[in-house]
């Protein structure tokens, strides 16, 4: 798999699905979670009260992840994932690699064969950048062995700071 790193507007990314932060309700939110929301317009917000409703009555476990359409995104899908809160006492790094490894798996299901992803458990959760890109680092290398036949060929990092991309270049090392 090819992969990128780059500082820039999730929303904007031209793949076949992008990744949401979201929380467990999948009811919008802040951050990535709100912009994804807004950009992707009122129906985004509509599938995940349908997922609610059957699927998910209690919302989205942290380290979970589920497709619904991208809608007004320029992506085809999206795919929620949440991340454990660190404030909130949910320390277990196995769950933050859940959501990038979750994630991957979802979107080959579907068979993307691009994602981008956002610094899932950065920001208000509280895990440092050098955790998160750790974390993908380790889902990035566990889906590849794991899925030698994977649709997946592009795998972005769309990171909103130039700290946070500083941190995934430092851990990932440049494109390869």
């Amino acid at each position: 798999m090819l992969t990128k790193i780059l500082q820039g507007d999730i929303t904007t990314r031209a793949v076949d699905a992008i990744v949401n932060a979201a929380n467990s309700t999948l009811l919008g939110g802040g951050g990535v979670d709100g912009a994804i929301h807004r950009a992707a317009g009122p129906q985004l917000l509509a599938a995940c009260q349908e997922l609610r409703a059957t699927d998910l009555p209690y919302g989205l476990a942290p380290g979970a992840a589920v497709a619904t359409p991208g809608f007004n995104l320029p992506a085809r899908w999206v795919i929620h994932t949440v991340g454990p809160n660190h404030h909130a006492g949910q320390t277990n790094k196995a769950l933050l690699v859940s959501c990038f490894s979750e994630s991957l798996r979802v979107a080959d299901s579907l068979g993307a064969e691009s994602i981008a992803f956002p610094a899932i458990g950065g920001g208000v959760y509280g895990w440092t950048g050098h955790q998160v890109a750790e974390s993908a680092a380790t889902a990035l290398e566990g889906f590849e062995a794991s899925h030698p036949g994977t649709t997946i060929a592009l795998v972005e990092f769309v990171l909103f700071s130039p700290e946070m991309e500083g941190e995934f270049r430092a851990v990932l090392g440049e494109p390869r």
